[in-house]
């Protein structure tokens, strides 16, 4: 059993089980991948969590939070531009680390990576549903309470507990509409999501230059407030908790990397993409933030929709009300749409290793596109959007990528030893220093996220466990590739 576990994938054969395997379209360029991460990054965690963040953890020093997150998940992508470089396929951080340390990693990995998408898609489609809900009581249509919230919430002492309320509706929508896109293309899903980055990215530029002429610097001060007692609220620990919880708004360059099998120049453009997406994103998310603690007081913005909390304080600023709420609404869209787009990728790679059964691996013959693994995909963040609130599935979403890139950055430093003279179109800069202080970072992070944030971790990790030693263990190609 620990012969199997620690039995690792040489590069060779993924890229030859990949070739000999069902084929997915070709059609994304540099440009497209630069694309796909901001549509994975740019929305709730700018329109959302930055708001909740500043309010209960950080005060003003949210950018500083930001910050943080941002060297943190940057080591990982430097570390993410070489593996994806070398091993140009499906399934990011998954198939990298199968490569590197083994099935039992890889399986811990492309369980929590699909936690992280699932998660991912159900947080900001809840998000969404609040600027929504927000947009439609402004135009006079109240919807009843019971269908816009979650029926699971998070007491002071960190316990679930009923609402009251049925299903968080607008949410279970969305979720179902973008999983039928991403069902029937990746052009089509591709195309719809440079539109959508388009339109955001000039929203975030439009708020951040009017509204900075609003900004009360007095506002920002103290711009770390003091801990009040309590770790994570306030001071040094708040920061650091803040930042391990927002980190999740870094995540979406890793939807480039599990799009690789569809880059027209995967070595090249993937890198690209994954750099390029993580810079523009950093700016526009510190200069959101900081216009926005600078506009309203950072108290006032725990809620769903905390942009529109600081244009509503300001009258004059009424116009831009509506343009920045839809902006914000078309923003977590393709956040939705890019999450949906990268879990059935890490499914279906899982699948071709025989660790999950054959029909997460097939493809549809018409639209080209993991048919099955997006329709359970779908399903899943649904149900997580339709019953859970914003601020437990946040958390989830960090544990399981900051593990994820812990493992990314010790793959590095493994395949440098193993296979060192490799063709990398990109290389990690002074790797031992980098690999290793993105590894002390992320798992560091992890330490300042909530008690009960570890215990769901564990619990879903004994999930993936009786589903590994029930199904994968036995079908793995590696085991029976040693058999034979």
């Amino acid at each position: 059993m620990l012969k199997q576990l620690s039995a690792r994938k040489p590069v060779a054969r993924i890229m030859q089980e990949v070739e000999e395997g069902p084929r997915l379209a070709r059609v994304l360029t540099a440009r497209t991948l630069v694309a796909i991460g901001l549509g994975s990054m740019i929305g709730s965690g700018v329109f959302v969590l930055s708001g909740t963040v500043a309010a209960n953890h950080t005060g003003p020093a949210v950018t500083l939070a930001f910050l943080v997150a941002a060297i943190g998940c940057g080591l990982a992508a430097i570390c993410y531009a070489e593996l994806a470089s070398l091993i140009p396929v499906a399934g990011s951080a998954y198939s990298y680390t199968y490569a590197t340390l083994g099935e039992g990693v890889a399986w811990f990995v492309g369980w929590n990576l699909a936690l992280e998408y699932m998660m991912s898609a159900a947080t900001v489609a809840v998000g969404w549903s609040g600027y929504v809900v927000n947009l439609l009581e402004e135009l006079g249509l109240h919807l009843p309470p019971a269908l816009v919230n979650a029926p699971v919430g998070k007491s002071a002492e960190h316990a679930l507990v009923a609402t009251g309320a049925i299903v968080n509706l607008p949410a279970v929508l969305i979720v179902a509409a973008l999983t039928w896109l991403c069902y029937i293309g990746i052009r089509q899903s591709a195309s719809l999501n440079n539109l959508m980055v388009i339109i955001k990215v000039a929203i975030i530029v439009l708020f951040v230059v009017v509204g900075v002429s609003y900004v009360d610097t007095s506002l920002w001060h103290p711009y770390l407030p003091p801990n009040n007692g309590t770790f994570g609220h306030y001071g040094f620990s708040g920061v650091m908790q803040g930042a391990a919880i927002i980190y999740f708004a870094y995540i979406g360059f890793d939807t480039a990397a599990t799009t690789a099998q569809e880059a027209r120049d995967p070595q090249k453009d993937v890198p690209a993409g994954i750099i390029g997406a993580l810079v523009i994103s950093t700016v526009l998310y510190v200069a959101m933030g900081a216009v926005m603690t600078g506009m309203v007081d950072y108290r006032q913005l725990d809620v769903a929709a905390p942009v529109a909390v600081a244009l509503d304080a300001h009258p004059a600023l009424k116009w831009l009300g509506l343009p920045v709420k839809i902006g914000a609404i078309i923003g977590m869209t393709s956040v939705i749409l890019m999450s949906i787009l990268g879990q059935p990728r890490i499914f279906m790679a899982m699948a071709r290793d025989g660790l999950l059964p054959p029909q997460m691996q097939k493809v549809h013959p018409k639209y080209q596109t993991p048919s099955t693994a997006t329709i359970l995909t779908g399903v899943l963040a649904a149900f997580f959007a339709g019953v859970f609130p914003i601020d437990v599935l946040g958390e989830l979403v960090s544990i399981g990528i900051l593990l994820a890139f812990t493992a990314i950055c010790i793959g590095v430093m493994v395949l440098r030893r193993t296979m060192p003279d490799a063709p990398r179109a990109f290389r990690v800069p002074m790797a031992s220093v980098t690999c290793t202080a993105g590894v002390i970072i992320c798992l560091g992070l992890t330490w300042f996220l909530p008690r009960d944030t570890w215990i769901r971790l564990v619990v879903w990790s004994l999930a993936g466990a009786a589903v590994y030693f029930g199904y994968g263990y036995w079908h793995s190609r590696a085991r029976e590739a040693a058999k034979g």
